[in-house]
């Protein structure tokens, strides 16, 4: 089939060989969405509204100092830290009494600053795309056979990914097509957690005087990976 653009990020995610090919969908739109709004980005009045209002999280607020434009990143702070003194303010001015036995009392500014805590550009960025990208797996399931042969070789999946994959099929599938989907995909999860499971039996086995000569096989990096299906922490391509 001839690719449309959102397919192929897909296929080459399912190209990398990692312990989560959907968690490489998200490592690649998450630097994406970084690198966009430290490189000019931010000085577009839109985008800049749009950080001023939501600022970023701290995940994605340390991955932006990596890419070392401090410059764009005082800017925006700056900018953000004048709304939420204004509309913090705002919240704030009213007095607030304390809970009675019987009725919780509102709280404008605890709630103005637990909302403003929990949103992020970058993360909506992402938000944006990565549905998308989850319905393209499915669609190139479905039509596409050299991507199924892809599918049906990959290392499985993380856990959280594993659950979006089946609840996506659920939703997009005909009984027949998720039938064979469910059990292909529980099948490539949990054979694939085992495979990990014994390389790091294997790991801490060689920390047995009685290993000690023996080869490591696979296991060196067996806690990185075992970590990528567990919590969907992806090693950082640029670091290897």
């Amino acid at each position: 089939m001839s690719e449309k653009i959102y397919t192929i990020p897909v296929n080459d995610a399912f190209d990398k060989g990692s312990e989560c090919p959907i968690c490489s969908l998200y490592q690649e739109l998450e630097q994406n969405a970084v690198e966009f709004i430290t490189d000019t980005a931010y000085m577009q009045d839109d985008i800049r509204m749009e950080t001023d209002e939501k600022g970023f999280c701290e995940k994605h607020i340390s991955m932006m100092l990596l890419q070392k434009n401090r410059l764009g990143i005082a800017l925006m702070l700056k900018t953000h830290l004048d709304r939420q003194i204004r509309n913090g303010k705002k919240a704030s001015e009213k007095p607030v009494k304390i809970h009675s036995l019987l009725k919780k009392e509102p709280n404008p500014a605890a709630d103005w600053a637990e909302n403003a805590q929990s949103q992020c550009f970058v993360c909506d960025r992402i938000n944006l795309t990565f549905p998308v990208y989850l319905d393209s797996v499915l669609y190139l399931y479905k039509r596409d056979p050299e991507f199924r042969k892809k599918y049906e070789g990959c290392k499985g999946f993380c856990q959280k990914h594993y659950a979006m994959l089946l609840r996506k099929g659920q939703e997009v599938l005909s009984q027949k097509e998720f039938d064979s989907f469910y059990q292909l995909t529980a099948n490539l999860y949990f054979n694939n957690l085992q495979r990990l499971s014994d390389d790091l039996d294997w790991f801490c086995d060689k920390f047995d005087y009685r290993y000690h000569d023996a080869p490591w096989k696979d296991s060196k990096d067996a806690i990185e990976r075992g970590i990528v299906k567990t919590n969907s922490i992806l090693p950082d391509d640029k670091k290897k």
